[in-house]
């Protein structure tokens, strides 16, 4: 199923992503992929949630959707984000629930799980601190690295994530 999403989002950034500048994306797709992977790393041996595929391990699956999905997101999101604050709660809205779905339907066909605490609920919130995040560090990239920091220490507090379990 992750090969399926990567392919589609993969077309949709190509059609409709700003590859033209994708140059001045490019730290923040950078951003993305290595909170994502400190997100993996800190809860590898106590994970969250975690793609159930056949046809590859989890590994694999994480790093499908971190090289692929996320970068197409970035191209994708931040070059229409608008510029008055109601049309931009409203885009980021769009773009949680479109996150969310996806994910539901992930979880409800048994491709993805949830473990230790952590629900729909839980993925939707950070689907809402995620989106603005990604637009701080594309106008403010150093207030965004502490905030990203203090997020994974409550995410590590809240879900009592053993220090001796991360990788």
């Amino acid at each position: 199923m992750e090969f399926l999403t990567a392919l589609i989002v993969f077309f949709i950034a190509w059609k409709w992503g700003d590859w033209k500048n994708w140059k001045i994306y490019y730290p923040t797709i950078l951003y993305f992929i290595i909170a994502n992977l400190v997100s993996n790393l800190l809860t590898y041996n106590h994970p969250l949630w975690q793609y159930e595929s056949s046809l590859v391990n989890r590994t694999l699956s994480d790093l499908l959707i971190t090289v692929v999905v996320f970068p197409s997101t970035v191209l994708l999101f931040l070059p229409y984000f608008p510029n008055k604050i109601t049309s931009q709660i409203t885009y980021i809205t769009k773009w949680v629930a479109v996150y969310s779905a996806v994910e539901w339907v992930y979880y409800s066909k048994g491709f993805l799980s949830y473990h230790n605490g952590w629900n729909i609920g839980w993925s939707i919130l950070l689907n809402f601190i995620m989106f603005p995040l990604l637009w701080l560090h594309y106008r403010k990239p150093l207030w965004t690295w502490p905030i990203s920091m203090l997020l994974a220490f409550l995410i590590v507090i809240i879900f009592g994530i053993p220090f001796n379990s991360m990788k």
